[in-house]
């Protein structure tokens, strides 16, 4: 008897084991899709990832039916995610749900079918089983959400159940294909009007039809400018109808030819070679392919403007001419428009995108051509290091410090960077990693040997590196000098930029208009009803939102403490600021970038576009301004409140207030002149300021090691997280409490908490989080996860905590 294990895309404690019919044998291979059955009704789509001989423990179900003639993952991915579901502590299956596009992934959906042996008697029927019972009269089969439609409500559960009860109708479960390909009808002309002679006798015959000639006349023109003809272009280029050009296809002139198409289109450009390097960049160039002849992941830290950019254009061509993939990680999507111009000058068409912002079937599309080699270069965010690479060479992760490389929510959360290392060692490729401010345990590995180092650090074109000033918002505030959340150097600073026709960039890591609503009678802030959170208020929509669970309220006007009617917006987000220079600047053009404003694919582009061609005068954003954004005429660089991003109660707080910082900072005076960056702060003495005023990242980072082999922190010690989570306060919090006890700290090992993090309940879910500090010893680290995985199952195996989520967070941020 021949057996699959089949990966599900589901939480499955364990991978389960079908027996491969006999018409299959022979047929099947690790990383096709399957249809196998779950449970009583339930179908899902698999992944096949060994077939064997050996036959599990328990009596085994048959595989339906194979879905794919080839695999649509390697060998290789499957090695991956079994890497990932076992260091991160989650299940294939979620690494599966992660990595496949949604329109691979098919589950099964319930179909009602008439019982023909019911008869058409329904006047025992209820309104809604009536409704249901003539539209299967009708149809024969409907689906749930058909159903659905039908009654007008969503919970149409209970009407079916007791239909199937009075046996009108049965029930089966159905497995789609989601995916579809694209069709479009081209246009083409009849083969005996090829010849210019028989196109010089057709224009004479149409001298009564002038509208079909002119659809002619566009038909040819656009022959000869694309080679190819869609009807949709060609009707709107000549503007003619439908129906006109159904008269040339009905006269034998024209004919339709229906064709699939691609919705990502590949470019059909050629690759150019890099350009001459810098002196500094050619030094930095020999250095950087030494280390990485040496090393199988290199560091290369150059200060902002450095050219970075181009090394990595050099890296990426020498690999695509040995034939080899590449993928160049970034860690925002707002980064990608302005990277890939700056690529397809270099690459052409070699080049693929992909990341959240793309439909399912454009997913499906991009995944299928990495498979095939067609794309040679993919640029993306994290999720795209999940894709199904044939023969990959080289992975760079540029800001490589970014916090976003880390997954959050759902598993696996996993960390790009080290998760891109492990995959890379698969294919014996090399890890490229680039940054201006290192995370510090990248630099750390970089000193200790273990990874390559390469330095870039002066400007390129000699430019110097940006002024920067710090503005004591104290003594602005004594000298009475503050206009709103501007101090008064910054103000002028803003007006001398603007009149000088250059650009201002304005950072403020906080969006929506006001962090929180006070009352300033009795002092009581709303807060949502879903999570321990105060509420944000957002102008645009005049609503207060949760940044938590993305619930949204009206705007309140009276206290619901005291019922006074004296709520007052406090603090400021991007949209209070961008409201503020409207109001000071009426003259300037003012755009806004954040979550907010740029959540369609294509918004980032063309807000960067405009930028560039300097149709934006003023910028006012979070994060997205920071990350290697480059401009020629940006001069000014405002931070609103750095005493916020100094002030959040995390160990790595002052190494991501410095990145930050001289991350925007780099964003000014990078052509031409030198920049200027004015940073606001009360707290004007603390040392991360004075370190962002010298450029000094080796002071801050040996100041910050001091402080992390002190206190037990990376890069000296791994955290692992574990979150519990519970509709019940006092039921979760004694389950952590029970869990720690558990957890006996051996030498070296130490535990924090149980407690209640900064945000105790999201989404009705109270939360209690253990902190482990492990030394960094693999043989460490697996032995705890194995202890914590039989310490979880014991947990959840008492009655009374059953229903508690255990979320472990290897490596967490």
């Amino acid at each position: 008897m021949i057996y699959a294990d089949i990966i599900l895309p589901l939480a499955l404690p364990r991978i389960y084991t079908y027996s491969v019919p006999a018409e299959m044998e022979g047929q099947l291979q690790p990383g096709s899709r399957v249809a196998v059955p779950l449970g009583k009704q339930k179908k899902y789509a698999g992944i096949i990832r060994a077939v064997h001989t050996q036959a599990p423990t328990y009596k085994t179900k048959p595989i339906l039916d194979l879905l794919d003639k080839d695999p649509v993952v390697y060998p290789t991915q499957l090695a991956f995610w079994a890497w990932l579901a076992e260091y991160y502590m989650c299940s294939e299956g979620e690494v599966l749900n992660a990595a496949l596009p949604a329109h691979l992934k098919l589950s099964s959906e319930s179909v009602l079918l008439l019982n023909q042996a019911y008869g058409e008697d329904f006047s025992l029927l209820s309104d809604d089983e009536y409704l249901i019972a003539e539209a299967l009269q009708i149809r024969q089969e409907l689906r749930i959400g058909e159903v659905q439609l039908i009654l007008d409500k969503s919970d149409v559960y209970s009407v079916i159940k007791k239909l199937i009860e009075k046996k009108v109708c049965l029930i089966y479960e159905e497995l789609r294909e989601v995916y579809k390909e694209k069709k479009e009808n081209y246009v083409l002309l009849q083969e005996p009007y090829h010849g210019d002679e028989a196109l010089s006798a057709l224009f004479n015959e149409m001298g009564r039809a002038p509208k079909q000639m002119e659809l002619l006349l566009a038909y040819l023109h656009l022959v000869k400018t694309q080679g190819s003809v869609v009807q949709s272009e060609l009707l709107k280029k000549s503007g003619a109808s439908a129906a006109q050009l159904k008269g040339l296809v009905d006269k034998g002139v024209l004919r339709i030819e229906q064709r699939t198409v691609d919705r990502v289109p590949m470019g059909k450009t050629a690759m150019q070679l890099q350009s001459d390097l810098s002196p500094a960049q050619e030094k930095a160039w020999e250095t950087l392919q030494q280390q990485m002849e040496q090393k199988a992941v290199t560091l290369l830290h150059g200060v902002t403007s450095s050219g970075k950019t181009q090394l990595y254009v050099r890296m990426i061509e020498k690999v695509l001419q040995q034939a080899q993939q590449v993928l160049y990680l970034l860690p925002e999507i707002a980064l990608t428009a302005q990277i890939i111009r700056r690529l397809q000058k270099h690459f052409g068409g070699k080049i693929g995108i992909y990341h959240s912002k793309f439909s399912n079937n454009e997913r499906v599309e991009i995944w299928n051509k990495v498979k095939s080699g067609e794309i040679q270069l993919v640029v993306g965010a994290r999720s795209s290091l999940l894709l199904p690479f044939r023969d990959l060479g080289l992975i760079i992760l540029d800001e490589e410090h970014d916090g976003s490389f880390k997954q959050q929510d759902p598993a696996p959360r996993y960390h790009a960077r080290d998760a891109a290392i492990y995959y890379a060692a698969l294919f014996k490729a090399k890890v490229l990693l680039g940054s201006a401010t290192p995370s510090l345990e990248s630099y750390f590995n970089a000193q200790q040997g273990k990874f390559g180092l390469v330095t870039l650090s002066e400007r390129f074109g000699g430019m110097q590196m940006p002024e920067i000033e710090i503005v004591d918002m104290k003594k602005e505030m004594v000298d009475k000098t503050v206009d709103g959340n501007f101090s008064s150097i910054l103000k002028a600073a803003i007006s001398h930029t603007l009149e000088e026709k250059k650009q201002v960039i304005l950072f403020q890591n906080r969006r929506g208009y006001a962090p929180f609503l006070l009352c300033t009678t009795c002092g009581w802030i709303p807060d949502c009803k879903n999570c321990d959170v105060s509420l944000t208020y957002h102008k645009h929509r005049d609503k207060l939102h949760c940044h938590y669970c993305g619930t949204q309220y009206p705007y309140i006007y009276t206290c619901a403490a005291c019922g006074s009617q004296t709520l007052v917006p406090k603090s400021f987000g991007t949209e209070k600021i961008e409201d503020d220079l409207i109001q000071a600047f009426p003259e300037a053009r003012i755009a806004r970038m954040d979550v907010d404003s740029v959540r369609n694919k294509d918004s980032h582009n063309k807000l960067i576009q405009q930028l560039e061609k300097q149709e934006i005068d003023l910028l006012v954003g979070t994060q997205m301004v920071v990350k290697g954004l480059d401009f020629d005429h940006v001069n000014l660089v405002g931070v609103l409140s750095a005493d916020s991003l100094l002030s959040y109660p995390d160990f790595r707080v002052n190494e991501r207030a410095f990145q930050l910082m001289e991350q925007v900072s780099g964003r000014a005076g990078r052509k031409h002149e030198k920049g200027k960056v004015l940073i606001q702060a009360s707290n004007t003495q603390h040392p991360i300021l004075q370190y962002v005023i010298a450029h000094d990242y080796i002071a801050m980072y040996d100041a910050e090691l001091q402080e992390r082999q002190r206190f037990g922190y990376p890069p000296y010690f791994r955290l692992l997280r574990i979150t519990l989570k519970h509709k019940d306060q006092k039921v979760v919090e004694q389950a952590a409490q029970l869990l720690a006890g558990w957890i006996q700290p051996t030498p070296g090992i130490y535990l924090v908490g149980p407690a209640a993090p900064l945000v105790s309940r999201v989404r009705n879910y109270y939360l209690q989080e253990i902190l482990l500090k492990l030394p960094r010893d693999s043989r460490v680290l697996a032995d705890t996860k194995n202890r914590l995985k039989e310490l979880f199952a014991q947990l959840t195996a008492e009655k009374k905590f059953r229903s508690v989520f255990i979320q472990p967070d290897v490596d967490c941020v």
